[in-house]
């Protein structure tokens, strides 16, 4: 068999693909572009700079306003505006939003007087609601044009920065919007047809103080490119593409998720991040819910004399409390997501209490029949759990249905109540829940035993 025959194998495969990571440069553009996020700050600093300016603008544009920032940040003013510049009106605002707000004005000056204008109006806006994230450059036409002067009109506008000309917008004199025509039915009409003939007037907008949230549930279910973004007297103000809610809804995501983890959002990639940040973001909610495990020993204390009667209670206590937990957890995460998804709105808390009490029902059945079979039927479980083993099993037993039960109420309801008071449902976290549960599970547990073992054991 000649060399250029020999069947590749694990080992040939690996070597081939550390050949070709090492034949990548280091310092170009497309390395940097690929690995930024797992790169330090200051190797990056220094490579993005030894780059050529060609190269150096394109990786910038591709770059979040949150890796932006500090790169040019320690520039002079005059390299500053060179950068800035470089970028839309709705992009410069995400960029000075990095900025603290007492240094805000030092970045618009750098800006040309109508790009001023025009990011001041952003920055006006909450910076996670539509009129923070939207752009202000948009393909405008106006009703009775007709397709030619119409096309005519769209490539005066396109030799000026545009967000997107998938869509043009027909409004009146004082900018209300009646309409929107894509490029394919501009070019695909008679030249002598008005727009307002081949505009669709029932589109879809959303209000400038809207939460991107919810505008990715509405691109996700209708299936656009961009949406019209209208102020309070139906003017429209701008757009909201695809992509700045796609890059908006991901730094949600991550934020809840790292809140179910029971920490702070990180607002830098985890290798950025600095050692001293991490443990401030990390340490307040373990604080927390230390605090909270406080109360558990609390309960215990109280229940003593209950588990210096029957010490072989105290085995079956981690099982328990931890069934609640876990069953606590998952109700949590789903009603958290469901949520997010806009699956679940505040008014149905009803129906997920009742559909989350009969679920909890039927796992706490499962879980306690299994623990109590478990005790009952073990083959030494005299020795181990004393002769009164029967009662043992069923207190274990019923101890989990409850717990399970309480738990999987908790885990849902929590969300709605956190939600009721305009707080972020993510913080019903599942270490959150399951501190409420142990606390709670520990009183539920010697409550059975209380009522199953008196007069045998207690």
């Amino acid at each position: 068999m000649s060399e250029e025959e020999k069947p590749l194998t694990p080992e040939t495969e690996l070597a081939a693909d550390k050949a070709e990571d090492n034949a990548v440069d280091e310092n170009s553009a497309e390395y940097l572009r690929t690995h930024w996020s797992q790169l330090p700050q200051t190797q990056t600093h220094d490579a993005f700079f030894r780059l050529s300016r060609t190269d150096a603008e394109e990786l910038f544009l591709s770059l979040t306003a949150q890796d932006q920032y500090p790169l040019i940040k320690e520039c002079t003013t005059l390299e500053k505006r060179s950068w800035v510049r470089l970028l839309a009106p709705d992009d410069v605002a995400d960029l000075i939003q990095e900025e603290e707000p007492e240094n805000r004005e030092d970045w618009l000056a750098l800006l040309d007087p109508q790009t001023k204008r025009e990011v001041g109006v952003l920055l006006a806006y909450a910076e996670d609601n539509a009129g923070g994230i939207m752009s202000s450059r948009f393909i405008r036409l106006r009703p009775k044009m007709n397709v030619d002067e119409a096309i005519s009109y769209i490539r005066l506008q396109a030799k000026t920065q545009v967000e997107t000309i998938y869509y043009a917008y027909v409004l009146t004199t004082d900018q209300k919007l009646l309409g929107v025509v894509s490029f394919r039915e501009l070019f695909s009409s008679a030249p002598n047809k008005t727009v307002d003939e081949i505009m669709h007037s029932d589109i879809i907008r959303v209000p400038v103080d809207m939460d991107q949230e919810q505008i990715g549930q509405i691109f996700s279910k209708n299936n656009l490119m961009a949406l019209p973004v209208v102020d309070v007297d139906d003017k429209m103000v701008g757009i909201v593409t695809f992509d700045d809610v796609a890059e908006a809804v991901q730094e949600e995501a991550t934020e809840d998720i790292h809140k179910i983890a029971g920490m702070e959002s990180l607002d830098a990639p985890y290798l950025q991040i600095a050692f001293t940040d991490m443990l401030k973001k990390r340490a307040g909610w373990l604080v927390v819910l230390l605090i909270g495990e406080m109360f558990t020993a609390t309960a215990l204390g109280y229940y003593e004399h209950e588990i210096e009667r029957a010490v072989v209670l105290s085995m079956f206590l981690p099982l328990i409390i931890s069934s609640g937990g876990n069953s606590g957890s998952q109700a949590s995460t789903l009603v958290i997501r469901a949520m997010a998804l806009g699956e679940v709105r505040l008014k149905d808390w009803w129906r997920v209490l009742i559909r989350e009490v009969s679920t909890g029902l039927c796992l706490g059945l499962i879980l306690g029949g299994i623990a109590l079979l478990r005790v009952y039927l073990w083959p030494w479980r005299e020795q181990m759990y004393g002769p009164h083993y029967q009662y043992i099993s069923y207190t274990v037993g019923a101890s989990i249905i409850g717990v399970v039960l309480w738990g999987t109420i908790s885990g849902s309801m929590l969300p709605f109540m956190l939600r009721k008071f305009k707080l972020d449902p993510a913080s019903a976290s599942a270490p959150a829940v399951a501190t409420i549960v142990d606390v709670t599970g520990v009183i539920i547990y010697f409550t059975f035993a209380s009522l199953i073992l008196k007069g045998i054991l207690l």
